[in-house]
């Protein structure tokens, strides 16, 4: 049985600024974020200079953090912040919502394609194999903060968390780190390195990330406000996965057919 290391929120204090971990994290996922996409920009082929990354990565930062935040609010703590407004603003307590950030990347994608006279799937396609190891970096945050843990667990990776009790529970950041992050990383940039259909790289992501997600919630503590929604293991976190993976499988059958196969080639996007 191992015991969560209880760090310090905060990572960094200088004077009075505090740098919690979490927002250390954001700092950190959009900083490989950056690096990873001036990777592919350096391929001609794709049909992006390194300054398009600096200036999408813009507009997908503000989604990211603006949706993430107004998602949380909606899906998981709406009854809270309606008794404590002013708590929507400490994001460095966590609470954001991989599906609200998710929703605010694909409006500030759409508006940015919109600006630059690109695709919107040209965009997209583009960004989503930056995405996953920005997640793993969240996740890793949720570790830090010793929030949204598992279930309990009798392996010998078991952890005991703070504020948990004290049983031994599946360190389900981790696991998410592993599957939303590094395997999702790895799946997406093996299979955006040859020229694929409009719409297949993104259609990936989406239908990838569901599967990932639904697999960890099963043995993630629910959020407390809402439990089990039903049958005693379905969570929001799965239902919200299930038109992601909708999505994600029709955009992969429809990126096979042939008006779409040929777009790739003629737009240069992933």
């Amino acid at each position: 049985m191992l015991r969560h290391p209880e760090f310090d929120p905060v990572a960094i204090q200088l004077g009075p600024l505090a740098v919690h971990w979490y927002g250390l994290m954001y700092m950190v996922a959009f900083g490989l974020g950056w690096w990873l996409g001036r990777v592919r920009a350096a391929d001609p082929a794709r049909g992006w200079r390194k300054a398009d990354v600096d200036d999408v990565l813009f507009y997908v930062a503000l989604g990211v953090v603006g949706g993430g935040r107004i998602g949380y609010l909606l899906f998981y703590d709406l009854p809270g912040t309606l008794r404590e407004p002013l708590s929507a603003l400490r994001i460095w307590e966590g609470g954001m919502s991989f599906h609200g950030g998710l929703i605010g990347v694909i409006l500030a994608m759409l508006l940015y394609a919109r600006r630059r006279g690109r695709t919107f799937f040209e965009v997209a396609d583009f960004i989503a194999p930056l995405v996953p190891l920005g997640i793993a970096a969240g996740r890793l945050g949720n570790f830090i903060n010793g929030n949204l843990w598992g279930s309990p667990s009798t392996l010998p990776w078991a952890m005991v968390f703070p504020g948990a009790g004290d049983l031994p529970r599946h360190p389900s950041q981790l696991y998410q780190a592993m599957l939303e992050g590094v395997a999702l990383f790895a799946l997406l940039w093996w299979f955006s390195r040859r020229p694929r259909p409009a719409m297949a790289t993104s259609g990936l992501f989406l239908l990838a990330y569901a599967v990932f997600r639904s697999a960890v919630e099963f043995v993630r503590v629910p959020d407390r406000q809402y439990g089990y929604l039903a049958f005693d293991w379905l969570t929001m976190g799965q239902v919200l996965c299930v038109p992601m993976a909708l999505a994600g499988a029709w955009l992969l059958w429809r990126s096979t057919r042939p008006r779409y196969s040929e777009t790739r080639q003629q737009t240069g996007s992933e």
